[in-house]
């Protein structure tokens, strides 16, 4: 596993994550049951693996089922908390509410401090933003992190609207976890050097992706027009490639169930040689 540094938090990070989303969502992606006990158990194998391989950064939030993603999550933090570095989300935007869900995840996780503690948002408008930063919601952060509950402070974002980059812009939060991949890349104008990870960058913080892999949108469209796609290209490969590509990346969240997809997330991390040229890439004048 390839290593990264996450901003200014000075944390190590692998460069690629272990994804919570499909631990606790109910049949996202396939059929799958997070309340099930062998389910559970898979999930649990696979995280001991991830940890054995030095993948170390653990995202989840408490939206992913309920809880149920952090109560699995917990079972292997209580027991390897020195090797994880723990990255959960808040939907509350309220002190209060910030709070609870705050505790409830300590809780789940069996951990007594967050390591990455994110706003869990979307699109960012006007009074989103008012309600973070002038509504107590950042405040709430702040005072969470002088308890010792939280070590870092971040935020999670679907687009890169004005609001992310009014977000960005404070100097306040230290990570931003963007969606960023082969089919979507407002976040990072590679070429002109603009965009949110970019103004992300000059401020220090941790640039955390999720969805590298598309959710799965990118190979089924790729299977739709090419049935026979997968004897000739590595798809997941090909798209993991492409964002651990990119230098301003510290971290790729992916989606994990299995041992066999740890390891094979491992290994892709571990052959640099398929790296891409960006620069090359994105060029558009002969």
């Amino acid at each position: 596993m390839q290593y990264r540094t996450l901003g200014r938090t000075s944390l190590r990070v692998s460069e690629i994550g272990f994804g919570g989303a499909v631990v606790g969502i109910p049949n996202y992606l396939e059929a799958w049951d997070p309340w099930d006990d062998a389910s559970q158990q898979t999930v649990v194998r696979a995280l001991h693996r991830a940890l054995d391989l030095g993948m170390n950064y653990l995202d989840t939030a408490p939206g992913y089922g309920d809880g149920v993603s952090e109560e699995i999550m917990g079972k292997v933090i209580a027991e390897r908390r020195d090797e994880c570095v723990v990255a959960t989300k808040c939907g509350a935007r309220d002190p209060e509410g910030i709070r609870r869900s705050c505790e409830a995840s300590l809780r789940r996780l069996r951990t007594d401090a967050i390591d990455v503690f994110q706003f869990h948002g979307g699109w960012y408008d006007e009074q989103e933003v008012n309600q973070i930063l002038q509504g107590g919601g950042l405040e709430m952060f702040r005072q969470l992190r002088a308890e010792g509950k939280i070590r870092f402070l971040g935020f999670t974002a679907e687009a890169p609207t004005g609001g992310v980059s009014k977000l960005i812009a404070t100097g306040a939060l230290d990570v931003v976890q963007l969606r960023y991949n082969l089919m979507y890349q407002h976040a990072c104008d590679y070429v002109n050097k603009r965009g949110a990870m970019v103004e992300a960058d000059a401020q220090g913080m941790g640039i955390v992706l999720m969805r590298p892999a598309t959710s799965g949108t990118f190979p089924k469209l790729m299977r739709t027009v090419c049935p026979d796609i997968d004897e000739h290209v590595d798809l997941h490969k090909l798209m993991l490639n492409y964002v651990l590509s990119n230098p301003y990346v510290d971290v790729a969240i992916v989606g994990m169930r299995r041992v066999e997809e740890v390891e094979g997330n491992n290994a892709i991390s571990d052959e640099v040689a398929g790296r891409l040229d960006l620069e090359e890439l994105h060029h558009r004048f002969a």
